[in-house]
């Protein structure tokens, strides 16, 4: 079989909307993102980021460009549809990627409050990342 595309998802929370928390939280969110997925920047297709609403003092794209070797990932922003009583101040992302393993594990990051969206895979990754920690020892 051949290279395939494949997704992941991620989202994380900041507790203000300020440059340096989103800077913080967007750098973590990407930390957590490379350290439990092999992820090669010039595989990646694009990535989508989405904010709340209530999220406006800096593009999370234009934080992920300062990464070593992202300064060609097509990166995009977009704020994310507001429904009523949903999580405020949440970052999230969508990344296409190419890969030649279609069977690739794929660690989906949820950090902070965003775990709560996602509770099904945050079990599951928590054991992935475990795994993954206990092959590096």
């Amino acid at each position: 079989m051949g290279w395939r595309v494949r997704a992941i998802r991620g989202a994380t929370t900041v507790p203000e909307n300020s440059v340096s928390a989103i800077r913080e939280a967007v750098h973590e969110l990407l930390d957590e993102l490379e350290a439990h997925n092999r992820l090669d920047p010039n595989e990646i297709v694009s990535i989508t980021f989405s904010v709340t609403r209530d999220l406006d003092a800096a593009f999370p794209a234009t934080i992920a460009r300062e990464r070593p070797h992202w300064s060609n990932v097509p990166l995009f922003d977009v704020q994310q549809m507001h429904v009523e009583g949903s999580m405020e101040r949440c970052i999230r992302f969508l990344i296409h990627f190419n890969t030649p393993d279609p069977d690739v594990e794929i660690y989906h990051p949820y950090l902070r409050q965003a775990r709560s969206l996602r509770p099904d895979w945050s079990l599951a990754q928590a054991a992935l990342a475990q795994k993954s920690a206990v092959k590096a020892h």
